[in-house]
């Protein structure tokens, strides 16, 4: 009998220690995979990855807001809010391959990661400007993180034997009406006016298709305009309920601070409305707030005034094609 015991006893430790060393070694992978060094991604011929779907507001499952929008190995970034750098790691795009940022307007959501992206891309290698388009202001914006990073950018480049030109900015400013050819699409701007703030809307085509990315709550019909038959829009929705709503489901929320936030963001009320109209096939909602706990209530709320596809990704998810 004891030896039957001492038996069990020696198969239950090896059990366990097999356990331990699996997990041990699960976990080494998965931290691995969390520090080295990220090969270069390439994309299809148009491609759109959510970087970060979150929003100005701490979040610890969203970055802050960021699409990227790619073709082969050249990535262009609309916008680039808090945490781009571990966003980009999650979308499995090394830091240094972005080379353009494209703004959506200059609220601190959209440009908090600029000085993220601009010096930890210059730690990863990448070689010249960092090259960023935006609506008027921009060029000042990018010349004050330049100045407040000069020394110490200077001394990471004479100890490390960076490129210098990859610590500065190569900024321009448009206010709409801006076309460009890229790769095997064409980039494009609009303004989109009536806010607070110079606002842009941007669109990538690639023959029939076209994605068009926004992040303003002002100008709506100078983006349906646009993004008049888009295969798929990007855009933010905010769940803005009112007192009687707040005070039916016992939550405790400044209702009047929501009210201002109207003057900056497109409400979930209001969104399903402005996809049908600008008849797209596709409508990926990011910058949601609050996060939705269940997707099919944002979904639910979006389909009584849209009948396309509704999508809710999370940071890192492919959304087109």
């Amino acid at each position: 009998m004891n030896g039957r015991l001492v038996v069990m006893g020696i198969a239950m430790g090896a059990l366990l220690m097999s356990w331990c060393a699996s997990f041990v070694l699960w976990r080494a992978a998965e931290r691995g995979d969390e520090i080295m060094q990220l090969e270069t991604r390439t994309l299809g011929t148009l491609q759109v990855v959510a970087v970060g779907t979150g929003t100005a507001y701490e979040n610890p499952t969203r970055n802050g807001p960021s699409i990227a929008v790619g073709s082969g190995e050249a990535i262009w970034l609309v916008d680039a809010g808090r945490g781009i750098a571990e966003g980009l790691r999650g979308a499995a795009i090394p830091v240094a391959q972005p080379g353009t940022v494209l703004l959506t307007s200059l609220l601190p959501e959209n440009t908090l990661g600029l000085d993220d992206l601009l010096m930890t891309g210059l730690l990863q290698g990448r070689r010249g400007p960092l090259r960023l388009i935006g609506p008027p202001g921009t060029v000042e914006l990018a010349r004050t993180i330049e100045q407040a990073y000069r020394a110490p950018a200077a001394t990471l480049v004479a100890q490390l034997g960076l490129d210098p030109a990859a610590a500065t900015f190569d900024a321009s400013e448009t206010e709409g009406g801006f076309d460009e050819e890229q790769e095997s699409f064409t980039l494009s701007a609009a303004a989109i006016t009536g806010g607070p703030l110079p606002g842009l809307a941007w669109g990538f085509q690639r023959n029939a298709h076209r994605v068009v990315v926004a992040g303003t709550g002002w100008g709506t019909e100078d983006l349906i305009a646009f993004a008049d038959g888009a295969a798929l829009l990007v855009h933010e929705a905010v769940f803005i309920p009112t007192a009687e709503d707040a005070a039916n489901a016992e939550i405790e929320l400044d209702i009047e601070q929501l009210d201002r936030e109207r003057t900056l963001h497109v409400s979930i009320n209001d969104i399903g409305a402005i996809a049908q109209r600008a008849r797209v096939r596709a409508l990926a909602l990011v910058r949601l707030r609050p996060p939705p706990l269940y997707d099919f209530r944002f979904k639910t709320i979006v389909g009584q005034s849209y009948d396309g596809d509704v999508l809710i990704p999370e940071d890192g998810d492919d959304l087109w094609p």
